[in-house]
This record gives C-alpha cells, structure tokens and sequence, in this order.
C-alpha cells in the first residue's frame, strides 16, 4: 500500500493538473465563440462568389484558356495540408493528418500509371511535423497565422500554389483541412484548388437574371479566379481555428472531469489510510494500557 505522503503528492499532482486543463478550457471557450463568429460571417461571402462565378462562367466563352482551369495529364501533384499550430486538441490533428495520408495513396493509386510525383505544402505547424517525420516532400510551408489570418498571408499561399500550376510545377492541387460542423464534430475535408472547377449554377425560381458586365466579362472572370481562389483557402483556415478551438475545450473538458476522478479516487484512499492508520495507533495504545495493568 502506498504511502501517506506518496498519495499527498499525486493528490497535489491532480489538483494542479485539474486547475491547468479548467484554465485552458475556460479559453479556448473564450476563443472558440470568436472563431464561431468569424466562420459565420465569411460563409456568405464565401456563397456569394461562388453563385457569382458560376453566372459568369455560364456566359463567358474561351475558359479552357485560362491557366488556372486548364485541365492537364496528371504526373505532380500537390497536397495543401491545414492542421492547427497547437496541440491539446484531442484527435483532431491526427485525424486530419490521417485523411491527408489517405488522400495521398489514393491519388497514387488513381494515378498509378504515369509514376505520379506527389508534394506537400504545410499550412501550420502540426501538419509541417507530421509531414516533416514522415520524410515528406514539403514545397513550402506556412506557420503562426494567428486565429484571423491576414489577406496578405492568404494571397502569399495563393500565389505559391498558382504560380507552380501555371509554371507546370504541378498539374492538380487539393487541400485538407478539418471542417467545422459543430462545437462536437469536426470532419477533415477535401477540396480541389486547380484546376479551378467553377460550381454549378444552381436552378433558382424564375428566369436567370440578365447583367451588362463592364469592363466585359472576360476580365471580370480573369479578377473572379483568383479571388475565388483565395476563398477556397481563406474559408479552410477560419474552420480550422473554430475546429481548434471547439475540439481543444472538449478535450480539456474531459481532461478536468479525468483529473477530478482521480483526485476523488486519491483522497478517498488517503482518508482509508489515514484511517486506517489511526485505528492501528489506538489499538496499540489500548493494548500497552492493558500489558501495564
């Protein structure tokens, strides 16, 4: 049986454990509600353009010349890999990673036949290790965005994934990230960057409304890519911080209520000893009472 001192320090070690995850807990509560938000009010835009790239790609002509819909043969892949900086997070790196790796042989084995090359470029920190420990080939990487990335890193990364479609550094792009469904379920996503796959025009009531475009529309296409581009790598980031956030509180949740156990468990035993110890003493002192007389 342990000792009483022994179990004063695991209970030491529980309490303090309990306060650190209760802490942590309370800020990424904190932390989550912003990130909630700020995917929230970005999701309509994020709408928006799309309905509007679809408009415009069903009337404008020639958009197998633009560069970054040209579909080509297959040979050099890229992977976008999004994972949060941080850690704490319960399973949600991993699963993302894990995805990612799948993702991996299954574009190898769809391209089997050309000796498809693959690379990675690392969009925070955890998926650069992850990637770093599996020898991967990392093109760039891209870490400590902070929980509202900045337009300007956004077009950085834009710019690094076009301009190697455009040079023919690689022939197909898709990112992974994990998607924020709700405060308890967060699903790693993929999704096609290039070639750029204008979305559907969807069947509204009514007739399609008629636009006089200005300048005209082929150069209002030619500004839609890229921004659209963007979108589709902007969006990701704000999920992943709002999936970060949601699945670290869960999980220092279920960490505070373990820790608790724990120290129930503890004290209760202490209690038993201790006990168990005072019985000892009042025996032996009864005892030596009754060898005196």
């Amino acid at each position: 049986m342990p000792s009483t001192q022994a179990i004063r320090r695991r209970i030491r070690s529980a309490r303090n454990v309990a306060q650190i995850t209760r802490a942590v807990q309370l800020v990424a509560s904190s932390r989550m509600r912003r990130a909630q938000e700020r995917v929230a009010q970005s999701r309509p835009y994020a709408e928006q353009l799309q309905k509007l790239l679809s408009r415009v790609a069903t009337q404008a002509d020639g958009l197998d010349d633009q560069p970054l819909m040209q579909a080509r043969e297959v040979k050099r892949a890229l992977i976008v890999l999004v994972t949060p900086d941080r850690g704490l997070a319960g399973a949600l790196n991993s699963n993302t990673t894990k995805r990612a790796a799948e993702l991996a042989k299954e574009l190898t084995r769809q391209y089997s036949g050309v000796n498809l090359e693959l690379s990675f470029l690392a969009i925070g920190r955890k998926g650069r290790d992850f990637l770093a420990r599996n020898r991967q080939n990392i093109i760039a990487e891209f870490t400590q965005l902070g929980d509202q990335p900045k337009s300007a890193d956004v077009r950085a990364i834009a710019r690094t994934i076009t301009d190697a479609y455009i040079g023919e550094q690689i022939d197909l792009a898709m990112l992974v990230y994990p998607k924020f469904v709700s405060m308890v379920a967060q699903t790693p996503t993929v999704t096609q960057l290039l070639p750029v796959q204008p979305p559907e025009a969807s069947a509204e009531r009514g007739a399609t409304p008629e636009y006089i475009f200005e300048p005209d529309i082929a150069s209002i296409f030619n500004e839609l890519l890229p921004r659209y581009v963007e979108t589709l790598i902007y969006q990701p980031l704000l999920e992943t911080v709002a999936s970060f956030y949601s699945a670290q509180m869960i999980a220092m949740k279920n960490a505070t209520d373990s820790a608790n156990d724990l120290l129930a468990d503890l004290t209760l035993t202490y209690n038993k000893i201790r006990q168990t110890s005072i019985t000892t003493q009042i025996l032996e002192v009864v005892s030596g009472a009754e060898a005196l007389r």
